[in-house]
C-alpha cells in the first residue's frame, strides 16, 4: 500500500527524514518496497487563465491566446494545443523557466508572431506522459498561483503490509503503529460512536449471520453529485487511487483513513429494503466493472426484495451504483467474515481494494465511526442530509480475548534481560492496556485493531518490536554442537541433489496442491475441504503430476530434452500421511544439442533412469517387473525384499496429454527407506592384491526367464572364486529368430578372484564347470560353446 508522507504528518510526527523513517519501520518488521519523490518545484511556473484564444494568421494547425498569469498583464502565447477553451485555467511557464525535460523558455516568435511563454501539457511539467493536450486545471485554482501550491512537494512511502497485521492497511493505523514505536502522540480526531444511535430497523436484515455478523445501512438526502474538491482528489491520487465523484471519493478516503471499506448504494434504485443472505444457485450478478458474474450458493451478497445489488466485501452493482442525477444514498458499513471474502474474491477472480481490506480482517469497532466519519464529510461536501439514526442489523464481534504475560518468559525467549517497566510500556505504546497483575506476571486487554495478538509469544514479539531487534546484542554460545538427525538428513538430501545434478537432471519445485485433472497418479488424492481454486484442491499422493505438468511447459518451449527431480513431502491416502519421496522424471535426446565430434543422439530410454536410480545410494537396488496404473512398462524398485518405489514408461496416452513426441520415463522412490537402508553397519573391504581371471558364457534360455533370475542363480551358488557376474550381449525378438520361438541368448562375463593368492587356470575351469553344470540344472540353460 501506498502512503504519502505528507498525509501521514496530519496524524503523528514524522522523524527528520524519510529514511529516518523507513529505517524505523524496517526495523520493526514492515517492510519498505520503494521511497518515491513526487511535488513540483518550478520557478517561473504559475497558474494561468485564458481570457481570449484566436486563429494563428499563418498556421492552421496553431492559435493565439491572451492569458492572465495574476501580474494583471496580459501575455500573447502562442498554443498548438485544442483541447481548451476560453476561461480555462492552465499552467504557463514564463520567459527564464525549466523544464523537466531540459526545455527552456524564452520570448520569441513562432511563424511572426511573438510568444511571451508556453502553455503546458502534463508530460512537459513531468506530471505524467499525456501529450494530447495542455494540464487544465480545476476552476478553484488561484491564478498567479506557483505551481509548487499545486503539487506540493511530497513522498510516498511503498509499504508492504503482512496478511496478520490488517490494522496497518489505513492511514490512522500505520500513524499509529509509527507513534508506538517513537513514543509520540498519536492524534486522530473521530465522532464519539454513541453520537449518533443506531437502531435495529425492519429495512436491513441478516440471515447469514456467521458470514455477516453485522451489518448497518445510514440514509442521507438530498446530495449534489459532481467533482470532489482539489483537496480530496490530491489525497486519493497521493495514494494511487482515481477520483471518480465526490460521494464515491469520500468513502474512498474514509477507506484509506481508517481502514473500513463503506459502500453507497442510490437509495431510488433499492426495492424495499436491504438483505444479506447467501447467493441462490445459478444467481447472476452485474457488478460495477461491467461484468456479469456467476455465482455459487457460498457467495454473500447484499440484496434488495428484488435481486442482488453487491457482493458483500468485494464490489457492489452497476444498476445500484452512484452517478450523477443520484439524490439519495444508503450508506453501508459492516463486518464480513474474512474467508468468506477471500474465497468469494478468489473464486470470481474479483479483487478489490475493499476485499483486500475484509479478508485480512478490519476494526469491528470501526464500523459505525467509519460511516459517521463519511456521513460527516458527505453532508459537508455534498450538501446532503442525514437520517438521525443508522439502521443496524446483528451484533458487533466480540473483542480478543485477554493474554497473560509471563516476564521470565519474555526474558528467556528474547535472551535478555528488560525491565518489567520497559516491558509494560512497550505494550501500553502498542494500545494494550493491563487488566491484571502478580509479582511474576500480568494480563493485558488487546485492542479490537489488534486480532493477530492472540498468544503469549505475540505479546513478547511486540515488546522485541519496540525495543529493537538490532538492540539484541549477538552472542557465540558455543564453539560446536552434536550432530542431529535433521543435520543428517539435509546433507543426505544434499548429495542427492547434487548426484542428481551431475548426471543432467535439473531440480524442479511444485506445488502441494494439485487440480482435479492430473495426469494420473493422484486418483486417490486427499480433498481439501475448503479450496481457494480449481488449480489446488487436493493434497498431491505422488510429486509426478507437478513433475509432468512441468514436462508439458518445457516441451510447449521447444526443450529437445528434459531431465527433471523433485525431492519433497507427498500425502498418502487415506489419512494424508506425510512421506518424503524423490520422483525423477526423463524424455527426448541424451543430449539436448549434437557435439561436433559426436556422432548422432540417442534417445534417452528406460535404462538411464535406472542407473540414475542406482547412483543414489549405495544399498543395493532390485528391480521387479509389476503392473501399474498409467505405465506402459512398469517395474517395482526394492530395497533387499521391501517395494521402496516404482519406474517405467508413461502410457501412450497419458504422454500424448504432455505433449510429448519422445518416451517418457518416470521413477519415484521413497527416500525415507533409502535413508533407513543407510543406517545399516557397511563393512570395509580391502582392495585385491592379486589379480582377477574372466571367462565369458554365453547361453540360449525361454524368453521369459529373466536376467535377475539368471543373476539370482549365478550369485546363490556359493561359488567361493567368482567375484563379480556382468551381462554383456543380449539377443531376443526378431534377432534371435534363428534360435527358435520363445527363445533368447544372454551372456555374461564371469569374473573369478582368490584375495589370498594368484588362481591357476586349472582352478578357474574348475569353478567355471560348476556353474555351468548349475545353469544347465537349475534353469535349463543351453550353453553355446
Amino acid at each position: 500500500m501506498k502512503f504519502s508522507v505528507n498525509w501521514l504528518r496530519d496524524f503523528v510526527e514524522i522523524p527528520g527524514s524519510v529514511e529516518e523513517l523507513a529505517d524505523l519501520l524496517t526495523f520493526a518488521g514492515i517492510e519498505i518496497e520503494g521511497i518515491e519523490r513526487r511535488g513540483l518545484d518550478l520557478a517561473n511556473v504559475v497558474v494561468a487563465q485564458i481570457n481570449a484564444s484566436s486563429q494563428h494568421p499563418n498556421a492552421d494547425r496553431l492559435s493565439v491566446c491572451e492569458v492572465d498569469d495574476g501580474t494583471n498583464h496580459q501575455r500573447q502565447i502562442v498554443c498548438g494545443a485544442k483541447n481548451y477553451h476560453v476561461g480555462d485555467k492552465v499552467l504557463v511557464a514564463l520567459p527564464g523557466a525549466a523544464l523537466p525535460n531540459g526545455l527552456k523558455i524564452k520570448a520569441s516568435k513562432l511563424r511572426g508572431v511573438e510568444s511571451q511563454g508556453m502553455l503546458c501539457s502534463p508530460s512537459e511539467l513531468g506530471i505524467s506522459a499525456d501529450s494530447d493536450g495542455l494540464l487544465i486545471l480545476s476552476s478553484e485554482a488561484q491564478v498567479g498561483a506557483p505551481i509548487g501550491s499545486l503539487f506540493p512537494p511530497d513522498t510516498v512511502l511503498d509499504v508492504e503490509i503482512t496478511p496478520n497485521r490488517s490494522d496497518l492497511l489505513s492511514y490512522a493505523g500505520l500513524a499509529r503503529e509509527i507513534a508506538a514505536l517513537r513514543g509520540a502522540s498519536f492524534q486522530l480526531a473521530l465522532p464519539d460512536k454513541e453520537q449518533v444511535k443506531h437502531l435495529r430497523h425492519e429495512s436491513v436484515a441478516i440471515s447469514a449471520l456467521r458470514e455477516c455478523p453485522f451489518y448497518s445501512a445510514r440514509r442521507i438526502e438530498n446530495v449534489t453529485v459532481g467533482p470532489s474538491p482539489a483537496w480530496l482528489r490530491a489525497k486519493l491520487e497521493s495514494a494511487g487511487l482515481r477520483p471518480i465523484n465526490n460521494i464515491v471519493d469520500i468513502t474512498n478516503f474514509v477507506m484509506l483513513e481508517l481502514g473500513q471499506p463503506l459502500h453507497a448504494f442510490d437509495a431510488d434504485k433499492l426495492q424495499g429494503g436491504l438483505h444479506v443472505r447467501l447467493a441462490v444457485p445459478h444467481e447472476k450478478f452485474f457488478a460495477l466493472d461491467g461484468r456479469t458474474y456467476a455465482l455459487s450458493p457460498d457467495d454473500l451478497m447484499i440484496a434488495d426484495e428484488t435481486r442482488a445489488v453487491g457482493i458483500a466485501g468485494v464490489m457492489g452493482g452497476e444498476e445500484t451504483g452512484v452517478t450523477d442525477t443520484t439524490r439519495t444514498i444508503l450508506l453501508e458499513s459492516a463486518c464480513f467474515l474474512p474467508s468468506s471474502v477471500r474465497r468469494t474474491a478468489r473464486t470470481l477472480n474479483l479483487p478489490s481494494d475493499a476485499s483486500y481490506r475484509f479478508e485480512r480482517g478490519v476494526d469491528p469497532a470501526m464500523t459505525l465511526r467509519a460511516s459517521q466519519r463519511a456521513v460527516h464529510f458527505i453532508c459537508d461536501i455534498a450538501g446532503g442530509r442525514a437520517a438521525e439514526f443508522t439502521a443496524v442489523a446483528g451484533d458487533i464481534p466480540a473483542p480478543p480475548a485477554d493474554v497473560a504475560l509471563r516476564y521470565q518468559r519474555c526474558e528467556r525467549l528474547l535472551g535478555i534481560s528488560l525491565p518489567r517497566e520497559e516491558v509494560d510500556g512497550a505494550l501500553q505504546n502498542g494500545g494494550l492496556s493491563r487488566v491484571g497483575e502478580t509479582s511474576d506476571a500480568s494480563t493485558w486487554k488487546i485492542p479490537t485493531y489488534r486480532p493477530d495478538l492472540k498468544r503469549e509469544a505475540d505479546l513478547i514479539e511486540e515488546v522485541i518490536r519496540h525495543h529493537g531487534i538490532n538492540e539484541v546484542p549477538g552472542r557465540n554460545r558455543s564453539q560446536f554442537t552434536p550432530v542431529t538427525p535433521a543435520d543428517r538428513s539435509f546433507d543426505f538430501e544434499s548429495r542427492l541433489r547434487q548426484g542428481l545434478r551431475a548426471r543432467g537432471f535439473s531440480e524442479a519445485r511444485t506445488s502441494a496442491l494439485i487440480p482435479r485433472e492430473t495426469n494420473g497418479f493422484a486418483e486417490e488424492a486427499v480433498a481439501l475441504r475448503n479450496p481457494l481454486s480449481e488449480d489446488h484442491v487436493a493434497l498431491r499422493p505422488s510429486l509426478l503430476p507437478g513433475l509432468l505438468a512441468a514436462l508439458s511447459r518445457n516441451i510447449r518451449s521447444g526443450a529437445p530434452s528434459v531431465r527433471l527431480f523433485e525431492l519433497g513431502r507427498i500425502f498418502a491416502p487415506p489419512d494424508a500421511r506425510e512421506e518424503r519421496h524423490l520422483a525423477l522424471l526423463c524424455s527426448g535426446q541424451v543430449r539436448s544439442a549434437l557435439h561436433w565430434r559426436g556422432g548422432e543422439s540417442r534417445r534417452l530410454d528406460f535404462f538411464d533412469l535406472k542407473g540414475a536410480a542406482e547412483s543414489l545410494t549405495s544399498a543395493t537396488l532390485s528391480f521387479r517387473r509389476s503392473e501399474r496404473k498409467g505405465l506402459a512398462l512398469a517395474a517395482e524398485i526394492l530395497e533387499r525384499e521391501t517395494v521402496i518405489g516404482f519406474i517405467g514408461q508413461l502410457a501412450g496416452s497419458h504422454a500424448t496429454k504432455v505433449g510429448a513426441t519422445s518416451p517418457v520415463f518416470v521413477l519415484e522412490i521413497n527416500v525415507d527407506a533409502i535413508v533407513e537402508s543407510l543406517k545399516r553397519t557397511v563393512k570395509f573391504r580391502e582392495l585385491a592384491k592379486f589379480p582377477s581371471v574372466t571367462r565369458d558364457i554365453a547361453m540360449i534360455v525361454p524368453e521369459a526367464l529373466t536376467h535377475r533370475e539368471i543373476e539370482a542363480t549365478l550369485q546363490n551358488a556359493n561359488e567361493p572364486l567368482l567375484g563379480a557376474v556382468q551381462l554383456f550381449d543380449l539377443f531376443s525378438g526378431k534377432e534371435a529368430a534363428n534360435l527358435g520361438a520363445g527363445r533368447k541368448s544372454l551372456a555374461y562375463t564371469l569374473t573369478y578372484r582368490d584375495k589370498n593368492r594368484t588362481l591357476t587356470n586349472d582352478e578357474v575351469t574348475v569353478a567355471d564347470n560348476r556353474i555351468r553344470e548349475r545353469l544347465k540344472r537349475e534353469l535349463g540353460a543351453e550353453l553355446r560353446e
